[in-house]
């Protein structure tokens, strides 16, 4: 058994645990790039270690309560017969050096889509913290709030979502829960993850299944898989509650960044010119617009402004004379 494979699972697992997403679009470039597993079996694998991942989450989110179970439904019932046929539209391509191309350059794409999405999902929550704080939107929720169930649209996120994860693996988490949060603002983030989890297991499922029958799946990659990310994500999952969001967000975009663009296959100098850019301006695009927002530049000051106010003795009554 291959001990690196187990290691570079238990690490993608963590992320996975302490993100809710990430899965597909580290682990599948990382035997692609790292490995030189054939993006066809990388697929195959990463989805047959995925379906025994995923639901390490799921059910800590179905005992907190953190489920939509009719939403979980609705995209199911697009997600999974879509990705049983992502599974027959790769068959049908074929298996020879282009159609592994077309495989890879699906795959950098999706990644690379996936970076972008986790921008704008923090963009999102940041302006709708903004709303709530200025009276300008409805208060954050702090129960599980019953919102419009959007049938139709629903059902053709889990399709798109279905789609992509059958062909490249990559979308279970970071695809739909973005197509979540804009159908469902009412949503707490807890609440996604957590809706967006527990769809993603039936979803997985099937993708495996399929890669199973019709796609390249290797034993030999896994089960170093299974064997490494599951207690990478149970330890990561126990880890969320101590580590910054905002900190793991901005990581996990990064890695996703350098994956995708090697897998489009960018040279080395590109490459390095744009990690090095998004290293040094992306911190400062960010403070720029938590300002513009009414924000604290970093997070670490809003946080402990919001600790000193908790904090913060209340001034004794005067006392008549």
């Amino acid at each position: 058994m291959d001990l690196g494979l187990v290691w570079g699972a238990f690490a993608v697992g963590i992320v996975v645990g302490l993100t809710g997403m990430g899965g597909g679009a580290l682990m599948t470039p990382m035997l692609v790039l790292f490995f030189g597993v054939s993006p066809l079996a990388a697929v195959s694998s990463d989805l047959v270690a995925s379906a025994v991942m995923k639901p390490v989450g799921s059910f800590v989110h179905l005992r907190r309560g953190t489920v939509n179970l009719r939403l979980v439904g609705l995209l199911c019932i697009g997600s999974v017969p879509a990705a049983f046929v992502g599974v027959l539209v790769l068959k049908a391509l074929g298996d020879g050096e282009q159609v592994q191309l077309v495989v890879k350059y699906a795959l950098g794409g999706a990644i690379l889509f996936t970076a972008t999405m986790l921008m704008v999902r923090a963009y999102m929550r940041l302006i709708e913290r903004a709303k709530s704080r200025d009276g300008r939107g409805a208060p954050l929720p702090q129960d599980r709030p019953e919102v419009e169930v959007k049938v139709v649209p629903t059902i053709l996120l889990g399709v798109v979502g279905g789609l992509i994860v059958g062909m490249t693996s990559v979308g279970s988490g970071s695809l739909i829960i973005i197509g979540l949060m804009m159908m469902y603002a009412g949503l707490k983030a807890s609440q996604l993850v957590g809706t967006d989890l527990v769809q993603a297991v039936p979803l997985v499922i099937s993708a495996a299944i399929s890669h199973a029958i019709f796609g390249e799946l290797d034993l030999g990659i896994s089960l170093p898989l299974i064997i490494g990310s599951v207690p990478g994500a149970f330890i990561g999952a126990q880890l969320s509650s101590r580590l910054p969001g905002g900190f793991i967000r901005r990581a996990l975009a990064f890695v996703l960044l350098a994956s995708g663009l090697k897998l489009l296959g960018v040279g080395n100098v590109e490459t390095a010119i744009i990690l090095l850019t998004a290293l040094v301006g992306g911190p400062l695009v960010w403070m720029s617009i938590r300002r513009r927002h009414g924000f604290p530049a970093l997070a670490s000051v809003e946080k402990r402004q919001r600790l000193a106010q908790k904090s913060a003795p209340l001034e004794a009554p005067e006392v008549g004379s």
